[in-house]
């Protein structure tokens, strides 16, 4: 079955499985920004130390909206979070963290297209919101370890920037 079968032929059933996914993702983003914030040291990281304690409560905040989302589709949140991974590198956890908003955004866009197929437009708005602050998330953990910010999920933007390159190289 392709992609826009499955968007099509999702039903609320399937969309509350999906967001206690999400869920699960919200309380493995909650630990890891808790437990990241604290034991991260040196004076390079201090400032993105004190940034990860603010996404910590915004990652609250996504989870208490995605467990109101889970409930309205009758479903039962999940207690369960993903598994969070430690080092003693604070490089290394803001590479985790970093891989984490790279799939939670993914994800996120595939729940925006599903809710709206559904006809779940308050859904869908809320999930906007929590992305919103996801790709904040994203910037800051890029921008702390001094890379770009990944370019997956730009779509045509993605597209048009290439089409443009080709044409000034061509």
């Amino acid at each position: 079955m392709s992609k826009k079968n499955k968007e099509q032929t999702i039903t609320r059933e399937r969309l509350a499985e999906l967001l206690n996914e999400d869920l699960a993702r919200e309380y493995q983003a909650i630990i890891g920004y808790v437990v990241y914030s604290q034991v991260m040291k040196g004076p390079e990281y201090m400032n993105i130390a004190k940034e990860l304690e603010v996404h910590a409560g915004e990652e609250l905040q996504h989870a208490l909206l995605i467990s109101k989302q889970i409930d309205y589709l009758g479903a039962q949140p999940t207690t369960v979070p993903k598994l969070v991974k430690t080092s003693e590198s604070a490089k290394d956890m803001l590479h985790f963290d970093l891989d984490a908003e790279n799939e939670t955004i993914s994800n996120y866009r595939e729940r925006v297209r599903q809710a709206e197929a559904l006809g779940e437009y308050s859904i869908a708005e809320d999930l906007r919101q929590i992305l919103k602050d996801e790709q904040d998330h994203q910037i800051s953990l890029a921008s702390a370890l001094g890379i770009d910010i990944p370019k997956e999920g730009l779509g045509m933007a993605q597209g048009v920037v290439a089409a443009i390159g080709m044409v000034k190289n061509g």
